[in-house]
């Protein structure tokens, strides 16, 4: 039998599920508490939304996390949804208006402020000086005209850009001789206007060299590899670096590479060397050899690695090669030589090339991580093929583009060129089990901004009205509860009526 209470003995009030004294601290602290993240929402997360929503593409609303319902952009052309980290969208011809005054492989293509220039290369019979310069904008650039020549006739030389000066290593001469010429161009510093090409003064190779790749580093250029006198593949490894008044020095000889290379691609990545592709002794290779940079303060890291030996007559307290390593696992999936490399947002790419059997057009692309692996290997996607085999295109990046000119194909030596997009766009609409993401408006260019500034400040305005209205009405919740009443009852008379 059930004990009736006691007449007048208090009955305490229990909230959230009956866990907490609904007159305690405890209750207290979480009301307080959800009303400050309301708070929070209206005020910040709300507005800041609202800007987003009308300068931007697309809009999070929430933790997306991962999400099972994805839609992509036609101008994606065929990428999957979303694209995976470092896919480019597929390759597209330029315009014919835009091909070479002639048909060129095996030059270097160089961005010098608002000037693209393609120098040297061979025009199916020897090799040439010719510069061809254009003006870039909008990510495209304008038709060609001739520019500033070479001294001589070059192809299958070095590039590197060291604070805005492109220089010019080795390569080809007129009668297919590799060369130890180091020549340079940039910005005339009395003008800004180009300057021409012109030798750096006292500066050679220690030998000639054909075919090697050049990197530039915070300090000066390394040239890696290359063609000898003699038209072997080598393993040789030379750096330049500046002086106190900004004059590259003589090069000096760093720890040789673990296999030669010639045609292979070079970047520094993430403080490492990257050299990956090429010819060895036995042809086209796969191999990626990762150079470890720095000063004797920095760890040398690898199993399958040369010793951290000291370059000859280095100093400890100058920046160079200290060893290479090797791994399987970071190899290319097919032999590459002679494809166009290049390095952007952190990843390697690398684009045709050749092997034993002929020449090909698959794109690889890999992701180095700060240990110096390549997270995940290196990627392919079919769709980012090029149509047909290449070999001897220059590669330049232009904004959020880039651009294969000329090269050579199955049909002979190319004026054309070829660009993709870098940046594919991101799903417009995803779903996932915490957040959306859902169309903006998009709205471009200082108009934009000011329409999103308005955005923002009206839907913060009027979530802090909402907020006052709302504690105005907890503080007069007798008044409240008695509107309502009345609304009801007038509700329920219209109703009977």
């Amino acid at each position: 039998m059930a004990k009736a209470l006691t007449p007048g003995r208090p009955v305490r009030r229990r909230a959230l599920f009956g866990a907490l004294d609904a007159d305690g601290w405890g209750w207290a602290f979480v009301k307080a508490f959800a009303w400050f993240l309301i708070a929070i929402l209206a005020l910040g997360y709300i507005p800041d939304r609202a800007y987003y929503f009308t300068v931007g593409r697309t809009l999070d609303l929430g933790i997306l996390a991962w999400s099972p319902v994805n839609l992509c952009p036609a101008e994606n052309n065929g990428l999957p949804c979303p694209p995976p980290t470092g896919a480019i969208v597929p390759w597209e011809p330029s315009p014919a208006e835009l091909a070479l005054p002639a048909p060129r492989a095996n030059g270097i293509a160089i961005q010098i402020g608002t000037d693209l220039l393609y120098a040297g290369g061979w025009d199916g019979t020897t090799a040439t000086s010719t510069t061809y310069r254009a003006t870039i904008h909008e990510g495209s650039f304008s038709p060609w005209v001739e520019g500033p020549a070479l001294p001589e006739p070059r192809s299958d030389a070095a590039l590197a850009l060291l604070s805005g000066v492109a220089y010019l290593v080795g390569g080809l001469d007129a009668d297919g001789q590799p060369t130890d010429t180091v020549w340079t161009i940039g910005p005339d510093p009395d003008t800004n206007e180009l300057g021409s090409w012109k030798a750096v003064e006292g500066l050679t190779l220690p030998e000639p060299r054909s075919g090697a790749a050049a990197v530039a580093v915070s300090d000066g250029i390394i040239v890696i590899g290359g063609y000898d006198a003699d038209g072997a593949p080598t393993a040789t490894a030379w750096k330049s670096t500046l002086d106190d008044q900004g004059a590259l020095g003589p090069f000096e000889a760093q720890v040789p590479l673990r296999f030669p290379a010639a045609d292979a691609g070079a970047a520094f990545e993430g403080g490492y060397v990257w050299v990956y592709g090429g010819t060895d002794a036995n042809g086209p290779s796969g191999a990626v050899q990762r150079g470890t940079y720095g000063d004797s303060t920095v760890p040398v890291v690898g199993a399958d690695a040369n010793a951290a030996t000291p370059a000859p007559s280095a100093a400890d307290d100058v920046e160079r090669i200290r060893q290479w390593a090797i791994a399987n696992e970071a190899n290319l999936p097919a032999a590459r030589t002679h494809g166009a490399t290049f390095a952007t947002n952190g990843h390697l790419y690398l684009v045709g090339g050749s092997d034993a059997e002929g020449r090909h057009g698959e794109l690889y692309w890999a992701v180095p991580d700060p240990d110096g692996g390549l997270t995940d290997g290196w990627r392919h996607l079919d769709v980012t093929d090029l149509p047909g085999g290449l070999v001897g295109a220059a590669p330049v990046i232009l904004g959020t583009h880039v651009v294969l000119i000329g090269g050579q194909t199955d049909s002979g030596v190319l004026g054309t060129s070829v660009r993709a997009r870098l940046a594919p766009e991101l799903p417009f609409f995803q779903l996932g089990p915490f957040g959306v993401v859902v169309p903006g408006l998009q709205i471009p260019g200082e108009i934009g901004q000011q329409l999103g500034y308005l955005a923002a400040a009206g839907v913060g305005t009027g979530s802090f009205v909402i907020l006052v209205i709302i504690g105005w009405m907890f503080n007069n919740r007798a008044r409240v509860r008695g509107w309502w009443e009345r609304f009801r009852s007038r509700g329920r008379e219209r109703a009977s009526a």
